[in-house]
């Protein structure tokens, strides 16, 4: 029975003694981490430059001094584009951007024959083109590769489609002992389709495409010489960089 006491004598204290320890020990909660919530989405703005060879056509040359007697357009011109442009990705493989391009175009021609004469000075006439095209573009990048749209480190496709306006200013160069060339400007009504390839290099992104850029109509109002050219194409072969600001 003394033992059976004893034993339990020293049980208690043990308790009482445990506990008062325990209590004068500090107390450090738990540190419990939470994790950043990632939404899938990683957009930023870009700032974009652009250079171009271009190669352009229409169909035919209406002139109102030989109605019904459109004159097929049979050269095609050639020249270049320097473009720069602002825009913003939504990191889903969509992005959009405004861009402005100055175009520069020589040689595209139509042949008037004798038989326009003398409503018209019959040989060779040349168009010489200077536009401001501005537009508003929408793309889809799409990885390849098996990346998902392009991210960093990747290669990439893309599709676009814009559309704006195009500002001209252009000049009608005839065959020798025909009148003084004729300068005029006109406004028109301007889209454009893309497609292309590039790499994403995380900050800096590149690429190669074509675009099809089309303008609608070039209006010569000079009296002497009326004429309207409309569908007009623009094939381009084009390179881009973009920048990222984050």
């Amino acid at each position: 029975m003394r033992k059976f006491i004893t034993a339990m004598m020293v049980a208690g204290a043990t308790i009482v003694g445990g506990q008062a320890i325990a209590a004068d020990m500090p107390y450090y909660p738990p540190i419990i981490e939470i994790p950043d919530v990632d939404y899938g989405v990683s957009g930023s703005f870009y700032l974009r430059g652009s250079a171009a060879g271009n190669l352009m056509w229409a169909r035919e040359v209406n002139h109102p001094t030989a109605p019904g007697t459109p004159f097929l357009i049979d050269g095609f011109g050639y020249g270049y584009s320097v473009g720069a442009g602002f825009g913003y990705e939504t990191g889903t493989g969509l992005r959009f951007d405004v861009t402005a391009d100055y175009l520069s175009n020589e040689g595209m021609q139509t042949t008037i024959p004798a038989s326009a004469a003398p409503a018209l000075f019959p040989g060779v006439h040349k168009l010489s083109l200077r536009s401001t095209v501005l537009l508003a573009n929408a793309y889809y990048d799409f990885g390849l590769g098996g990346g998902d749209y392009g991210a960093a480190g990747g290669m990439f496709g893309y599709v676009g489609a814009g559309a704006g306006v195009a500002f001209n200013d252009f000049i009608t160069t005839g065959p020798a002992g025909s009148p003084a060339d004729t300068r005029t400007q006109n406004t028109s009504f301007a889209a454009a389709g893309m497609v292309g390839a590039g790499y994403d290099f995380g900050q800096v992104v590149a690429d190669i495409g074509y675009r099809g850029l089309y303008i609608n109509s070039l209006t010569n109002t000079v009296a002497t010489a009326p004429y309207w050219i409309d569908h007009n194409w623009v094939h381009e072969v084009r390179g881009t960089v973009r920048y990222r600001f984050n």
